[in-house]
C-alpha cells in the first residue's frame, strides 16, 4: 500500500496522468521502428544486410539529431517542436512504406529512414522534463522517474512484438505503418497538453545560454554509452545462447526475463525514499550491472541463464533512475530537455556497437564468451561513474 501511495501521489497531480499515459504511447517507435526497417526491407529485398543498413541509417540519425532536437525543444516549447517533429516523422515514415514496397533506389530507402530517425520525437526526455516542472519535491521526481523506467521496460517489451506480430501476419511493411501511426498520434496527443508543458527558454544569442556542468555530464554521457553497448551486447549473445543450446524461440523470453527484472526494480525504486543521492546510486548502480553480467559466462543452460537475466534485470531500473534524476538535479531548467536528450542519446549510440562486438566474439569463441563483452562495458560505466563529482558544488566547471 505504501509503494502504491507514492505512485498515486505523482500521478494526482492535475494532468500529470495523462501525459504520462500519452508519453508511453508517443515512445512506441523507439522499440519499433528499428525492427520494422529491418523486417519491411528484408520483405521486400530479401537481404538482410541491406535491412540492416537502412536501420542503421535510421539509428545513426536519431543519434546524431535527438540532442539538436532537445535544444530546441528548450528554447521554442514541446508542442511546437513536437508537432513538427511528428509531421516530418509520420512523412517520412509514409515515403520509406512507399520506396519500399515500389521497389525504389536503396538511395531512396537511406534518405526516408535517415529522415524518420532525425525526426523522431524526443518523447522519453520530454516526459522526464515535465515531471522536473510539475512536482518540486526530489523524493518525488525520483517516483516518477522510476515510473518512467517501468514505462521504457513496458515499451521494449511491447513494441517488438506488435511490430512482429503485425509485419508477419498482415504485411512485411504493415509493422512500420502501426509505428507511423501510434508515434505520430501519441505525440501529437502529448504536444497538446499544454497545461503541464515547461516553460521556453528563449536567449538573444548563444553566449546567453544557460551553462551545462560539464564535470558531471560527460561522466555520465559515459555510464549511458557504456550501458548501451552493455544492452547491445547481451541482447545479441543471449539470442546466440539460445540458438547454441538449439532452443532459437527461447531467445524471445530469455529477453522478456530481463526486461521483466529491470521493470519490478522500478517500481520498488519509484516506492523508496532515498536517503543517499543519485550520484552515490548511480556509481553503485553501474557496478552492480557489471557484477550481474558476469554469472552469465557460466550459465550451462537456457532456464539458468533465465534466472540469472531475471536477476541482473534488476539492477537496470534502479541506475536509470538514479542517471536522470542526477541529470535533472545538474542541469540548468533552461536546457534540461537538452541534458536528458544527451543521455537519451548515449544509450542509443551504444546499443549498436555492442551488437557488433559481441557479434564477432559469438563467431570465434561462442556466445558464453560474449557476455564477457557487457561485463567489460558494465565496468567502464562504474569506472566513469566512480569520477562523477561528489555534489554539485561552484567549483564544477560548466562551459
Amino acid at each position: 500500500m505504501a509503494m502504491l501511495s507514492s505512485y498515486r501521489t505523482v500521478l494526482s497531480v492535475p494532468g500529470a496522468a495523462l501525459f504520462c499515459l500519452t508519453g508511453l504511447v508517443a515512445r512506441m517507435p523507439i522499440s519499433m521502428a528499428g525492427l520494422g526497417i529491418v523486417l519491411a526491407v528484408e520483405g521486400a529485398t530479401g537481404s538482410y544486410g541491406t535491412a540492416g543498413a537502412v536501420s542503421a541509417a535510421y539509428m545513426v540519425a536519431n543519434a546524431l539529431l535527438a540532442i539538436v532536437q532537445g535544444r530546441l525543444i528548450d528554447r521554442l516549447g514541446q508542442a511546437r517542436v513536437l508537432a513538427l517533429a511528428a509531421g516530418v516523422f509520420g512523412v517520412a515514415m509514409a515515403v520509406l512504406i512507399w520506396s519500399v514496397s515500389t521497389d525504389q533506389t536503396a538511395l531512396v530507402s537511406y534518405l526516408c529512414a535517415a529522415v524518420a530517425g532525425g525526426s523522431l520525437p524526443q518523447i522519453a526526455s520530454c516526459v522526464r522534463a515535465r515531471w522536473s516542472h510539475v512536482l518540486t519535491d526530489s523524493r518525488q521526481i525520483s517516483t516518477a522517474y522510476a515510473l518512467e523506467a517501468v514505462a521504457d521496460e513496458v515499451v521494449f517489451i511491447t513494441g517488438p512484438i506488435i511490430v512482429t506480430l503485425v509485419a508477419t501476419t498482415v504485411h512485411p511493411t504493415a509493422g512500420l505503418a502501426v509505428t507511423a501511426v501510434v508515434g505520430v498520434l501519441g505525440t501529437l496527443a502529448f504536444a497538446g497538453q499544454r497545461r503541464t508543458e515547461p516553460p521556453t527558454h528563449r536567449q538573444r544569442s548563444v553566449t546567453d545560454r544557460a551553462p551545462l556542468p560539464w564535470r558531471t555530464l560527460v561522466p555520465l554521457a559515459i555510464v549511458c554509452l557504456a550501458l548501451g553497448v552493455l544492452f547491445g551486447a547481451a541482447e545479441v549473445t543471449t539470442v546466440a545462447f539460445a540458438d547454441e543450446h538449439d532452443v532459437p524461440a527461447a531467445a524471445g523470453l530469455l529477453l522478456a526475463a530481463w526486461a521483466l527484472g529491470s521493470l519490478a526494480s522500478g517500481v520498488v525504486t519509484g516506492a523508496v525514499h532515498w536517503q543517499t543521492g543519485p550520484d552515490v546510486r548511480v556509481r553503485w548502480g553501474a557496478l552492480a550491472m557489471a557484477a550481474a553480467m558476469v554469472p552469465l559466462y557460466f550459465a550451462p543452460s537456457v532456464p539458468v541463464l533465465g534466472l540469472l537475466l531475471l536477476v541482473g534485470g534488476c539492477t537496470i531500473a534502479p541506475t536509470m533512475v538514479a542517471t536522470m534524476s542526477l541529470t535533472a538535479q545538474s542541469v540548468p531548467p533552461a536546457r534540461l530537455t537538452e541534458g536528458m536528450a544527451i543521455m537519451q542519446t548515449g544509450l542509443v549510440a551504444g546499443v549498436a556497437p555492442g551488437a557488433s562486438i559481441s557479434g564477432l566474439v559469438v563467431d570465434h569463441h561462442g556466445a558464453s564468451a560474449a557476455f564477457l563483452v557487457s561485463v567489460a562495458a558494465g565496468l567502464v560505466a562504474a569506472g566513469a561513474a566512480l569520477v562523477l563529482p561528489r555534489s554539485r558544488t561552484s567549483s564544477e566547471v560548466a562551459v
